[in-house]
């Protein structure tokens, strides 16, 4: 399910009154988390945080129209959605995720490579998310990108 919102406050207006608050605390928590330089905007129907043109001029897939995403929250028809490239992206990084998920949950995280499944929004664990968007700087995001999926030496 995507949105035709053009703003965050449009898509945030847009949602049913049971997702606006836990999609609004997943908010607070990644900005609260996000390191300098990654901006939140409007991307693929849902709120995205990214690298800006002006700091990764390329774009996605080498794409200038398209920021390269860091990752998004979404309001699905069944639930919502965290979409991380970082942990599809680093080992590391799904490692640490899916042990901090089951320590904090006791439970093992409903997700697919990139994408992580809340059915039941009174159980996101938003301070995890918040820690998941602080894990990469965008100099770092950049550079594992580069390595990663545009299969390019630096």
């Amino acid at each position: 399910m995507t949105s035709n919102a053009t703003t965050v406050e449009e898509y945030l207006k847009g949602l049913p009154e049971e997702r606006k608050v836990a999609i609004g605390q997943l908010r607070t928590a990644i900005l609260k988390n996000l390191p300098k330089g990654f901006e939140e905007g409007i991307g693929y129907g849902m709120i995205g945080y990214y690298v800006p043109h002006s700091l990764y001029n390329e774009g996605y897939h080498g794409d200038p129209s398209l920021p390269l995403p860091y990752i998004n929250i979404a309001s699905q028809k069944n639930f919502i959605a965290i979409y991380s490239s970082v942990v599809y992206a680093k080992k590391e990084i799904s490692d640490w995720f899916h042990k901090a998920y089951h320590e904090r949950t006791g439970k093992k995280p409903d997700m697919g490579k990139g994408c992580i499944r809340f059915r039941n929004p009174a159980q996101i664990p938003t301070d995890l998310i918040g820690e998941l968007a602080s894990k990469m700087t965008v100099k770092e995001w950049i550079d594992v990108y580069e390595i990663i999926f545009r299969k390019k030496k630096i």
